[in-house]
């Protein structure tokens, strides 16, 4: 039986973290690595680049390698988006509770002070359990200093934010998105010919 898989958090943290717009410093280097690098694409060919981040979290790297190798991540929808806060995905059912047939990952939480939740930041959705990550994701549209310590930091946007802000945002407190934008397609750039 799958658990939920949700981020976490409290209404006013989801309010504090709106009142920020702070952008992440690039922390990409210089010379990208195609084996760590995503392009994900959104509607209208939005075109996002993330930077993965294979020092702070490398399980988790490989799971979201694994899963884009695969295809796993075309078609599905951000499902729970919330304004100021973050865009949700990575749920074939769409309904925060799918996952892979991967087993859960354990957690590698980063100190504050080696890697924060900033604007563009990617991280693990989980359950209760700090080790049920799985194959859900979340960006940030905005720090959420809240989180830091708590969640899998994997990756970071570092081009194509501007389609991230595009996505549908959801309803409620939840987030819960009716008619969810889906992610079009996911690649590790090193697999693009």
């Amino acid at each position: 039986m799958l658990q939920r898989r949700t981020l976490l958090t409290a209404t006013t943290l989801f309010a504090a973290g709106a009142m920020m717009s702070e952008t992440n410093p690039a922390e990409a280097q210089a010379t990208p690595d195609p084996e760590n690098t995503l392009r994900m694409t959104l509607k209208d060919d939005g075109q996002v680049t993330i930077q993965l981040r294979p020092d702070l979290a490398p399980q988790h790297v490989e799971r979201i390698k694994t899963l884009t190798r695969r295809g796993f991540y075309d078609g599905t929808p951000f499902h729970r988006v919330i304004e100021g806060f973050m865009a949700q995905g990575g749920d074939p059912t769409g309904t925060g509770t799918g996952g892979s047939d991967l087993p859960d990952l354990p957690a590698e939480f980063s100190p504050p002070q080696r890697a924060r939740f900033l604007r563009g930041s990617c991280g693990m959705a989980r359950a209760q359990n700090p080790n049920s990550a799985n194959s859900q994701f979340f960006i940030m549209f905005a720090p959420g200093s809240f989180l830091d310590g708590q969640y899998t930091i994997w990756g970071q946007v570092t081009a194509g934010m501007e389609h991230v802000d595009r996505i549908t945002r959801g309803q409620g407190q939840n987030g819960m998105v009716r008619n969810p934008d889906r992610l079009i397609r996911m690649q590790v750039v090193a697999d693009i010919a």
